[in-house]
């Protein structure tokens, strides 16, 4: 038996470094440590230095705790964003930044050492809060730059940084001198576990069962005559008349100033018997066949019905003590719920506080910061109002007016740090007015002038402008930018210097930080008034700090400029940073701080349900990446509509390992490809290469053209599907598996292979960039196995520019290779087809006869005699449609038919052709190709 020679030695097969397996967990630290050595943040700003600026300003997290999914998704799609803008040319810095003050970190810290008593204690309390929040900060540094994020970590933007409490002070003095900060007793949500007032960014609403009772608030004799000048028919004289209110709150019936009416609603005095007693009620006319279902009345007799508007300033009796309750009238009653009657307590409501405003009612205030009534208070002194609830109700009860009593399940606002409900309480505060100085109107001129994405967040934000109450900004805590008024005792007004005294304290606090506040005896700025003003004890919210970092940071670091480009959180913060920061920004320039807006989902499980311990779905990035690794986890953000809920599970991680698997195994093929070449010696001109390389390239430039788009375009999800599509249709469908029989059997310097590894080398350079953004890691691994000299890292490239397109004179031209393309795919599965019927072993076993029409026969006979080599068959012809036998197969192409045969011809050992051989003595089983490659000249190819 004859012994065939061993051709490989003869073949250029692939070779390359680059691991097949990915092993990101080991392989991402190294590279992230040589973007630390070679401090590749600071070399990437020295090279785009002049160009166009381009800033996306970070909202800061809170330094409390280890990273979570949220931190991961809203980092890796700014590191996108910046990388993106970086590639296209721009001057993008990335300034990272952490929110220091504020309750999360007060709430942990007081766990340990308590509230602070004295003024020592308040100060070692405020050095444990930093240092806790220093701990923080650099515990999810390491997080953030584990990711891949770039940014000048090392000079991160830190709101308890002593020159920025100097500035937050300065913005202060702002909002202060244009006149839209106001201080005044104002119901404000409560937190009685914080024991200070929130803002509406710090609420979530939860389920939450309340106590709703119908209670009857008596009309006095004295007032009988009143309302007998009104209706005519009071009936029974002796029978007690009793305004029906329905409340979910009793607690605040201690409170109580007024019985609210609709001017505009129809109100019936009804005469009835109640638990075998008499009463007279009235309740809304539209109500009465409910209520009297509801409350089990018998004989039930109408006796008159008026407007509420007429009952105006009638005096009722609290149900509790002997003084009035004033009906009054608002407009926002109705007959949703309840009885159309509405009890008010100004203390305890914003419509309540309006009321009371209006109607100059008592603003009676009874229960203390963490949610008692004063223990003089009478009756209920000393009570809890939620664990007292069932002593109050019975307190009412006993009065003999308590109609109604059920528990009521419905959404309420909770402290979204102690997930416990709040309440509405007025006390003293500091506000930013939003109708004080036209604010509102204002803000509401700038937001057209914003691009949102996505478009709907201009009209959420703007609706939540329009009925957004006040921005309360002082807190009563400890660990905070203090607000630094000096207060008359007499009047309770600013000091009339109060602006130059911010910027006096400013200018200490550059140094000290806030500490320059408590060490501060007024007679240093007052002098002899000294003794007629106090210091104010509050803080401010956090949300100032942050909503004036466009001030405090932007317009302070020369890196950066402002307005931002691009503002870039999860869609809360509309009702967050977006609003404080738009708010903050009007009330000092008159101008929103970002032209744009970027708004995304929040993480869910696999099921579409929220992330929760006690359903043990939460997945961790640290696990993530220590599994799968960083660029992974980048993928799943960027294959993601962020838009809406991204769902993340084990299955779905699984899918994007299989999508970055894909991408990795083509630019290793790639890479494998280009062991031998050298770019400056071999690199071919465009009209020296075959025309199926021409094509890849020009079908790489258009999609490059696309890319850039999508990417300054923020389209991560539709460039990721284009990006990995091109990895399996364009490239692994269709040009590397044509060129793999003549990058490996041709001649190793010939023009036709290294026509190829032009071709190859240029879709390299562009995709290693186009990865960059997203693949961070991946592109800097790929980037140091490439040919050719470059810079240091993937990161310091811009798009890559020496692609080139296809001519119009070019044949097969753009639209007939995509005309091949579609042939193929069609052929492809019909060779599949014979392959599992087991008629055909591999597709170089088959030889075809291709019919065709129109556009299919004009692309595929320019391929000559190459077509073969283009379908990977070992023999192909095209002839007119017309020709076509009766045994002509159809296909899915309409102007398709084919005839296909098992080829005769022995197979070639080294190209594995099945073709006639025996040309040459000393190789007789290798085909003409293959003896001119291995030993000769070498063959020729026009196309491919």
């Amino acid at each position: 038996m004859e012994t065939v020679p061993n051709y490989r030695a003869t073949l250029n097969l692939p070779r390359t470094d680059f691991a097949m397996r990915a092993n990101l967990p080991q392989r991402e630290p190294a590279i992230l440590q040589s973007w630390q050595k070679m401090d590749i943040y600071a070399r990437l700003r020295a090279e785009r230095k002049g160009q166009p600026k381009w800033v996306l300003h970070d909202g800061p997290p809170y330094a409390n705790g280890r990273l979570h999914l949220g931190h991961a998704l809203n980092k890796i799609l700014k590191d996108m964003i910046v990388k993106s803008y970086s590639l296209s040319g721009y001057d993008a810095p990335y300034v990272p930044g952490w929110d220091c003050h504020g309750l999360p970190i007060e709430v942990n810290v007081e766990k340990k050492l308590g509230r602070p008593k004295s003024t020592e204690e308040r100060r070692q309390f405020r050095r444990a809060c930093r240092d806790y929040a220093n701990h923080w900060l650099n515990v999810q540094r390491e997080e953030f730059k584990r990711m891949g994020v770039l940014g000048d970590w090392d000079h991160p933007y830190i709101t308890m940084d002593a020159q920025v409490e100097a500035n937050i002070i300065r913005a202060l003095g702002r909002v202060y001198v244009n006149g839209h900060l106001q201080a005044g007793h104002k119901p404000v949500q409560w937190c009685l576990e914080c024991s200070s007032a929130l803002a509406e960014a710090e609420l979530e609403y939860a389920a939450k069962t309340s106590t709703a009772i119908d209670l009857g608030f008596p009309l006095p004799k004295e007032e009988e005559t009143r309302l007998a000048n009104i209706v005519a028919n009071l009936g029974q004289a002796e029978t007690p008349i009793l305004f029906v209110i329905w409340t979910t709150t009793p607690w605040t019936l201690a409170a109580n100033r007024a019985v609210t009416l609709n001017p505009e609603l129809d109100y019936a005095l009804l005469q009835a018997e109640h638990r075998g007693r008499p009463v007279r009620l009235v309740v809304a006319a539209a109500l009465v066949e409910k209520l009297t279902t509801k409350y089990a009345l018998k004989q039930v007799k109408p006796l008159a019905v008026t407007k509420g508007a007429r009952l105006e300033g009638l005096r009722l009796r609290h149900p509790l003590y002997e003084r009035s309750s004033l009906v009054t009238l608002a407009t926002y009653v109705d007959t949703e719920t309840g009885t159309g009657l509405v009890h008010s307590a100004p203390a305890y409501g914003l419509d309540d506080f309006n009321l009371g405003q209006r109607y100059d009612l008592p603003l009676d205030n009874p229960v203390n910061d963490a949610g008692y009534y004063a223990k003089d208070y009478p009756l209920v002194g000393g009570w809890h109002i939620f664990k007292d609830e069932d002593k109050i109700v019975d307190l009412l009860a006993k009065q003999g007016y308590m109609f109604h009593l059920s528990p009521y399940e419905h959404q309420y606002p909770h402290c979204w740090r102690h997930k416990k409900p709040t309440i509405y309480r007025a006390t003293h505060q500091w506000f930013i007015s939003m109708n004080q100085a036209g604010l509102i109107d204002k803000v509401l001129q700038q937001t057209p002038l914003v691009k949102w994405v996505p478009a709907w967040g201009k009209e959420r934000i703007e609706g939540m402008m329009r009925s957004r109450p006040d921005w309360c900004i002082s807190r009563q805590r400890h660990w905070g930018v203090p607000i630094p008024f000096f207060i008359h005792r007499a009047t309770g007004q600013p000091h009339p210097a109060t602006a130059q005294h911010l910027e006096q304290l400013a200018q200490r606090m550059e140094t000290v930080g806030l500490e320059a506040w408590y060490d501060l005896q007024p007679a240093e700025f007052l002098g002899e008034q000294a003794n007629d003003y106090r210091k104010s004890q509050h803080i401010l919210d956090v949300w100032f700090d942050s909503g004036t970092t466009h001030y405090s940071i932007l317009r302070q670091l020369p890196a950066l400029q402002y307005p931002a480009d691009l503002y870039l959180e999860g869609s809360d913060q509309h009702r967050g940073w977006f609003q404080s920061s738009i708010l903050a920004g009007v009330a000092m320039d008159d101008h929103a701080p970002f032209k744009g807006v970027l708004t995304h989902g929040f993480a869910v499980d696999g099921e579409g349900r929220k992330m929760s311990k006690s359903i043990g779905n939460i997945v961790e990035p640290q696990q993530v990446i220590n599994k799968l690794g960083a660029d992974v986890l980048r993928l799943w953000v960027a294959a993601t509509d962020y838009t809406n809920e991204l769902a993340i599970s084990d299955t779905i991680l699984a899918a994007t390992s299989d999508m970055y698997r894909r991408i990795r195994n083509t630019m290793r093929f790639l890479l494998a490809n280009l062991h031998d070449f050298d770019p400056a010696v071999h690199c071919l001109a465009p009209e020296q290469m075959l025309s199926l390389d021409r094509w890849i390239l020009d079908r790489t430039l258009r999609l490059q053209e696309e890319l850039k788009k999508h990417y300054l375009a923020y389209q991560y999800l539709i460039a990721a599907r284009k990006l990995h599509g091109f990895c399996v249709n364009e490239l692994g469908g269709f040009y590397l598996d044509i060129i793999k029989d003549r990058q490996y059997t041709a001649a190793a310097a010939s023009p036709m292979r290294r026509s190829a590894q032009t071709a190859i080398m240029h879709i390299t350079e562009s995709m290693v960039r186009w990865l960059a953004p997203i693949l961070s890691f991946t592109a800097e691994e790929i980037w140091q196995h490439m040919p050719g000299q470059r810079a240091p890292s993937v990161m310091l490239a811009e798009w890559y520019e020496q692609l080139v397109p296809m001519t119009k004179t070019e044949r097969p031209t753009r639209d007939q290779w995509q005309t091949i393309l579609q042939v193929k795919q069609c052929i492809n599965k019909l060779i599949e087809e014979q392959r599992n019927a087991k008629t055909l072993g591999s597709a170089l076993e088959a030889e075809l006869d291709l019919f065709g029409s129109g556009a299919v026969y004009d692309a595929l006979q320019c391929l000559d005699d190459e077509l073969c080599f283009i379908l990977i068959t070992s023999a192909a012809a095209i002839k007119p449609l017309a020709e076509a036998p009766a045994d002509a197969i159809a296909t899915s192409i309409p102007e398709l038919k084919l005839r296909l045969s098992v080829s005769s011809h022995p197979k070639c050992p080294r190209c594995w052709h099945r073709v006639a051989s025996g040309q040459n003595k000393e190789h007789p089983q290798l085909c003409a190709r293959c003896i001119a490659n291995a030993y000769g000249q070498g063959e020729t190819r026009k196309h491919g």
